[in-house]
């Protein structure tokens, strides 16, 4: 795409070496060869021919935690040694990326449960969900959990702490008693298509479901430039309730106990404790921990 908007160099960086050499045969077969270089590697163990800069870093490193795979750590890393203006969010697309977090109640985590189904087996690993899986449903509007701007990440205020672990930061989150009406008429849906349990248990079964808690979703949004009320803006779900549609991305979802939180109602209170851990080595994967309380309006 660059190369084809009349960019005069382009470097095309690559881990691996099969879709390298995949991509310059199509980069021949394209008659873009004399223009479009392509390096095998990881970018932050490659250095550009001659230590040449670039005026532009187009770059998909956006996970369905945002920072999940690596984005931090390699534009850190390209800020130094790439990029002519690193601080202008007009060298890089996308320009910044965020992840937007909301407790949520799950079909399966209340269908299926100890001794039937162990969920501590799965250790911590969330389960990802397809962005139209209803399925999850939200328990209250969504808030923002990650903002990482790709021309300040060296100040970035959400990874500013010795080996850029992130202060541990608190979130509190009210049910809305209108989600858990219109999650139970989703479950209800769920749970009659895909014929999990008899009719006459369908109501109590989607109405226990709605008021349930099995932990808080995460899923990106990605902006492509950094203008004010940009419309330059890929949702992986609606913006700003959290709804479903269709995306590249996934929902995470971590199962923070063995069975859910039931019998919530309108305006109790879900407060998760997070502490993201996002290494400056791209090679070091991230890690994320939380910990929650559910408390009960009087």
């Amino acid at each position: 795409m660059a190369a084809e908007a009349g960019a005069k160099k382009v470097y095309a960086i690559e881990a691996n070496k099969e879709v390298a050499q995949s991509a310059r045969f199509l980069i021949k077969k394209s008659g873009f060869s004399d223009i479009i270089t392509v390096l095998d590697g990881v970018s932050t163990e490659l250095t550009l021919p001659d230590n040449e800069k670039v005026d532009l870093v187009v770059a998909e490193l956006v996970g369905s935690i945002a920072t999940e795979e690596g984005a931090y750590a390699t534009v850190l890393d390209a800020h130094t040694r790439f990029v002519k203006r690193p601080n202008s969010p007009k060298s890089w697309i996308p320009s910044r990326i965020q992840t937007y977090a909301a407790p949520a109640s799950y079909t399966l985590h209340n269908l299926f449960q100890p001794p039937a189904f162990d969920w501590d087996k799965l250790a911590g690993q969330p389960v990802r969900f397809n962005c139209r899986d209803e399925g999850l449903q939200l328990l209250s509007d969504p808030v923002l959990v990650e903002d990482v701007s790709f021309a300040d990440i060296p100040n970035n205020i959400a990874l500013t702490k010795k080996d850029n672990i992130t202060e541990p930061r608190q979130y509190t989150f009210t049910v809305d008693g209108e989600r858990i009406k219109q999650n139970t008429v989703a479950f209800r849906e769920e749970y009659r298509k895909n014929k999990v349990i008899k009719d006459e248990e369908l109501e109590e079964l989607a109405l226990s479901t709605a008021r349930s808690f099995t932990g808080v979703a995460f899923w990106p949004r990605i902006l492509m430039d950094d203008e004010k009320d940009s419309t330059n803006v890929i949702n992986s779900r609606t913006f700003p309730e959290g709804g479903h549609q269709r995306s590249h991305w996934q929902t995470v979802l971590p199962i923070m106990n063995s069975t859910p939180v039931g019998g919530l109602k309108s305006g109790d209170k879900v407060v998760v404790n997070a502490d993201f851990d996002v290494p400056s080595k791209v090679l070091v994967p991230p890690k994320y921990r939380l910990e929650g309380n559910v408390f009960v309006k009087n």
